[in-house]
């Protein structure tokens, strides 16, 4: 079990390069403040280094919007009232005090996009969680698919990425004329709310002619583990404490 200054003091870590690809990429990203010792603790309980991304942005910032906000990418964030973004620890349900048995099991989740799309890290056994992938592999739970999608690559290839557009063509059947400005007034703990929803056939038709409110991330991805449940009776498991 390694202490807080052993992962905190390392060589070569990752924020220093994490920052100079933000300053060199085309895509918006804004980088939060953060709280350092939230930080520390997240570290802690993750046993991950400063070396990974994951720990370098938990460890530096409140975490990363990426395209006004649609996609939020989590760190440790100071306390910023109800309507701030929530941290990693939090997405997560980590323990208030650090327990070496907690796993983040099956998989870390690590960002969340305002159609209730999910980014997790895969754990150290998807195959017995029911997910897709290898582990260490970031997968993606698609809201207008209800299914969890391996994208066959790691948190760092996985935010290079991001940073190089990747996004654009990801979601270029999930956007719309004036989505930025209905994203723009969101709050870091809001989605929107598509009827009718986007896994219909109907939904994925004409996005322009669907109606969206702002709902709660909460009850979006409540809404979407329903209605897995209620179609094939498969549960796509953890999706984030929102």
């Amino acid at each position: 079990m390694r202490e807080v200054d052993e992962l905190i003091n390392v060589e070569d870590p990752a924020w220093p390069l994490l920052l100079q690809e933000l300053s060199g990429s085309d895509v918006p990203v804004e980088v939060l403040p953060g709280d350092g010792e939230a930080g520390r603790v997240a570290l802690r309980q993750l046993q991950v280094s400063a070396r990974s991304n994951v720990g370098g942005i938990a460890l530096n910032c409140g975490g990363l919007l990426v395209d006004g906000g649609w996609l939020r990418i989590f760190g440790s964030p100071g306390h910023g009232g109800p309507g701030g973004m929530p941290g990693l620890a939090e997405i997560n349900a980590m323990p208030a005090a650090f327990d070496p048995a907690w796993r983040a099991e099956p998989g870390l989740v690590v960002a969340h996009d305002v159609l209730g799309g999910v980014f997790a890290l895969n754990g150290g056994n998807p195959r017995e969680a029911g997910r897709p992938g290898a582990p260490g592999e970031i997968l993606y739970f698609a809201p207008d698919s209800l299914r969890w999608l391996a994208l066959g690559a790691g948190h760092s290839a996985w935010l290079s990425w991001i940073l190089s557009g990747g996004l654009q063509e990801f979601y270029a059947d999930l956007r719309w004329d004036g989505w930025g400005d209905e994203v723009s007034v969101l709050n870091g703990r809001q989605g929107l709310s598509f009827y009718p929803p986007l896994w219909s056939a109907e939904g994925r038709q004409d996005l322009s002619a669907t109606s969206r409110r702002a709902v709660p991330m909460a009850e979006l991805l409540g809404v979407s583990r329903d209605s897995c449940l209620q179609f094939d009776g498969a549960d796509p498991g953890f999706l984030g404490v929102a």
